[in-house]
């Protein structure tokens, strides 16, 4: 039988716009989809680089304007790999056009452009998709198995971190994630992943008390020019969750040595777990017991680990971030057929981006912060 198309465009051909072009593709070939994803058009912000990113991702049509993908009807769904102030108009756009919409984060630049675009997805009754994409590792779906499971009993703790050091070294250049207008810091960029992994695995989160610190408070610009820094570099956060489980959160992008640290430990009443991105292919588990060898076990992903197998038939061989993403898309396929999907919606991305506003919050009033949560 001949599977319905899922016509997309892509808007951004950055690096993101790229991963989600090979994404698309890799998923079909990976997957039993409910329909077959194809990329019809490829909207950049001019047509020459457009056009030569289409030829070179093998997309038909290519445009200078994102608005021609949201007036074409043959369009069902719209992926937003843009700069973050655009992600907003590009969303609500293609909501009220009648198509779906999968978006990287963070959703927006301001929890009132999150609201507008959560609410036009509710108004809509269209499916959303948000790029959680460490969320859709095998070992992530494994620990929140586990943890759901009560493996390592009642959660007591979760100390999460999202370390890189892409901006340690004061010669970093200013860039697009030193302007507050983009969401840049720390915080907005990669403090959104371990929030969302937060959430993910223990649930919401009710109480925070936040600090951000910026380390270098000027840079150099492309041009020479020193412009001033008015983002973090770094945040750290004590947080409660509405179970009553304690933990931290930091997120830097001046942690020297590190290039994807996005690392957790879950503590619980039986045991613990513990997990690095940098090692993502690998869950440490421990469970309390008796006895003088007792200590952490290390899992290697292997084919009995859900998606996994998909890719490999062999235990430890491994998968990489572009595996991830091909994972995504097939929640974001199944989303867009009306399926069960494990996609985050905008609704899920807008509790992350809540929980960021009351870390900003807590820090500017020097207090705690209370979330409303479910």
């Amino acid at each position: 039988m001949t599977r319905p198309a899922l016509n997309i465009a892509l808007i951004g051909s950055g690096f993101m716009g790229r991963a989600h072009a090979l994404a698309f593709a890799a998923a079909d070939r990976t997957f039993d989809l409910p329909r077959a994803p194809h990329v019809a058009l490829l909207a950049d912000r001019d047509l020459p680089k457009a056009t030569a990113a289409a030829a070179s991702l093998g997309i038909a049509r290519a445009s200078g304007d994102w608005r021609e993908a949201i007036d074409d009807a043959g369009i069902d769904l719209v992926a937003i790999a843009t700069p973050n102030r655009l992600h907003a108009p590009i969303a609500i756009a293609a909501l009220e056009a009648g198509k779906a919409v999968y978006c990287e984060k963070p959703l927006a630049t301001t929890i009132a452009e999150s609201e507008a675009m959560t609410a036009a997805a509710a108004a809509s009754g269209l499916p959303t998709a948000v790029g959680f994409t460490y969320l859709y590792n095998p070992m992530i779906v494994l620990a929140r198995e586990l943890i759901a499971g009560g493996e390592i009993g009642e959660v007591t703790a979760f100390r999460g971190i999202h370390a890189e050091d892409f901006m340690a070294s004061a010669d970093a250049p200013f860039n697009w994630r030193c302007e507050p207008d983009q969401a840049g810091g720390a915080l907005a960029d990669i403090g959104s992943h371990i929030i969302a992994m937060a959430r993910h695995l223990v649930g919401d989160i009710a109480v925070v008390s936040g600090r951000l610190h910026t380390a270098y408070p000027t840079r150099r610009d492309a041009q020479g020019t020193d412009r001033a820094v008015t983002v973090d570099d770094q945040m750290d956060a004590v947080i409660e969750f509405a179970s009553g489980a304690t933990g931290t959160l930091a997120a830097s992008w001046i942690a020297s040595g590190h290039k994807m640290g996005l690392a957790f430990e879950v503590s619980g009443t039986r045991g613990s777990i513990a997990f690095t991105q940098e090692r993502f292919n690998e869950l440490r588990l421990y469970r309390s017991g008796p006895g003088r060898t007792n200590g952490f076990t290390t899992i290697c992903a292997g084919p009995e680990h859900g998606d996994y197998g998909a890719f490999c038939p062999a235990p430890g061989h491994q998968i990489g971030y572009n595996d991830l993403k091909t994972i995504e898309v097939k929640a974001v396929v199944e989303a867009a057929a009306g399926l069960p999907s494990a996609a985050k919606s905008f609704a899920d991305a807008l509790a992350v981006e809540r929980v960021a506003d009351a870390i900003r919050r807590s820090h500017r009033e020097g207090c705690w912060i209370g979330l409303q949560t479910a």
